[in-house]
């Protein structure tokens, strides 16, 4: 791949690029270019403050802040920046020949592609926190790096302070990963937790969470399954060694879930969560990723995980099953997962291994992420229907008539009103066919409203 930067500052690249090569080597001291001050940049800062001395005795090597770009000098920050550090302008960060890394903290996918872009062509090593440029562009950036002889880092993408990217890539590399499960977005978990808790509708909790800064608004990203997807695309691309499209991505949020659905569950003996799934499904390379509300059995670990916590269930073929839980985003969480990219990075240049560890490395070429469709599921399933007889062997007729077995059902009593709530425990079928009976069902006209089909997960 050719990477090509055009504009007024294309002749400064190489220039600085000459300025900067073989000049690290001779110094002890890394001097670091931030690019972004707020909650992630303004943490980072803060804690190599409070633990710097720590940081460099550890490292055996000096990591001292030249410069931060910010979008606005006026704004107020929660962080201890100096104002003197402070430009408006990325570029005299990224092109300061004093600068030797670069951490890129400002998200989204066009202006930090292109700094991003500009810094590994001039060599310097980037440590970043943005899933959504990594998932949109991560192949490009990967190869940028691996062009111009430099590195990029990215522990802080995903999970906030677990390290779990270097658990793949490193702790896991003899391993073939056959299964992997993540609670990876704080928001969803915290609204089902207090959905479970409380017996509370989403509605109602979603508002409380923006009223204490857990969901966004519009919290669409969270809540409709995007930030997951990110998030369980790149820990799939780094398990199969293949580099999964976000569009190949099976997306399903929460906003369905409600207060019905969280209690039937409970009384079957499972928890709702919202599950990154990433699971190899036969010996041809073919593999699940997969977004969407899953019934966890209680008994599970990933069940307990509640609140804002995140936590990811790894399975490999010789480790066998491993856990990683923790905070998956706040200032702290993501900045302890920064400086523990930006110590690998020191580490490289005092060692001058710039590409040590490279940022991805594709080893299986003939992978393919399965469609949804194919993909095998037991399934939890709530109808409303009319309370009258032979309902329940019209839609059994049509289950049968597909194929899927119905391990148990629920007719719950005491619901007054015109249509009462029917419950179903399916056994294992493909989704394309799960889907396909119940949209025959939802055609009855005894069943009022969509029919809610939520996958079960038994981790066998």
């Amino acid at each position: 791949m050719d990477v090509m930067l055009t504009g007024p500052f294309a002749g400064e690249i190489e220039l600085s690029a000459a300025a900067f090569n073989g000049k690290l080597s001779a110094r002890m001291q890394v001097n670091l270019g931030i690019i972004g001050g707020g909650t992630v940049g303004g943490g980072v800062y803060d804690a190599l403050q409070r633990n710097g001395a720590l940081f460099n005795s550890r490292l055996g090597a000096t990591i001292q802040v030249r410069r931060v770009a910010v979008r606005d000098l006026k704004k107020k920050r929660g962080s201890t920046i100096p104002k003197a550090l402070l430009t408006t302008d990325w570029r005299e960060v990224v092109f300061d020949p004093e600068v030797h890394l670069i951490a890129e903290l400002i998200g989204g996918t066009t202006t930090a592609r292109e700094i991003i872009l500009a810094a590994l062509k001039l060599g310097k090593p980037v440590v970043t926190a943005n899933k959504a440029l990594l998932s949109a562009h991560g192949e490009e950036l990967f190869a940028a790096a691996q062009k111009y002889g430099t590195n990029l880092y990215y522990e802080a993408s995903v999970c906030g302070g677990i390290p779990i990217i270097k658990a793949l890539r490193e702790g896991f590399v003899g391993n073939r990963i056959n299964a992997l499960y993540g609670i990876v977005n704080g928001t969803c978990n915290y609204i089902l937790t207090r959905m479970k808790l409380e017996g509370a509708d989403f509605g109602a909790v979603l508002a409380d969470a923006q009223k204490l800064g857990y969901a966004e608004t519009p919290p669409d990203l969270d809540i409709d399954g995007h930030d997951a997807a990110h998030k369980t695309g790149i820990l799939a691309s780094l398990a199969h060694g293949f580099w999964i499209n976000p569009k190949q991505v099976h997306v399903e949020g929460i906003r369905h879930i409600s207060a019905l659905d969280i209690k039937f569950a409970g009384e079957l003996g499972y928890t709702i969560k919202l599950l990154g799934t990433v699971k190899k499904l036969d010996d041809s390379c073919r593999v699940q990723v997969s977004v969407y509300p899953t019934l966890v059995p209680n008994s599970h670990v990933l069940a307990s995980v509640n609140g804002v916590f995140n936590a990811v269930f790894v399975r490999g073929d010789i480790v066998g099953d491993a856990l990683f839980y923790g905070r998956g985003a706040g200032k702290d969480a993501t900045a302890s997962s920064v400086l523990s990219d930006l110590g690998d990075a020191v580490l490289d240049l005092k060692t001058g291994t710039k590409n040590r560890l490279p940022a991805f490395v594709p080893h299986e070429c003939d992978g393919a992420v399965a469609p949804i469709s194919e993909v095998v599921s037991q399934y939890f399933v709530r109808l409303n229907v009319t309370d009258k007889p032979g309902v329940l062997a019209m839609i059994a007729t049509i289950f049968g008539a597909s194929n899927i077995g119905i391990s148990s059902v629920i007719q719950p009593e005491g619901h007054a009103g015109a249509s009462v709530p029917l419950i179903f425990m399916l056994h294992n079928a493909t989704n394309g066919t799960a889907a396909n009976a119940l949209k025959q069902i939802a055609k009855l006209p005894a069943v009022k409203g969509q029919p809610v089909m939520i996958r079960v997960e038994n981790f066998e």
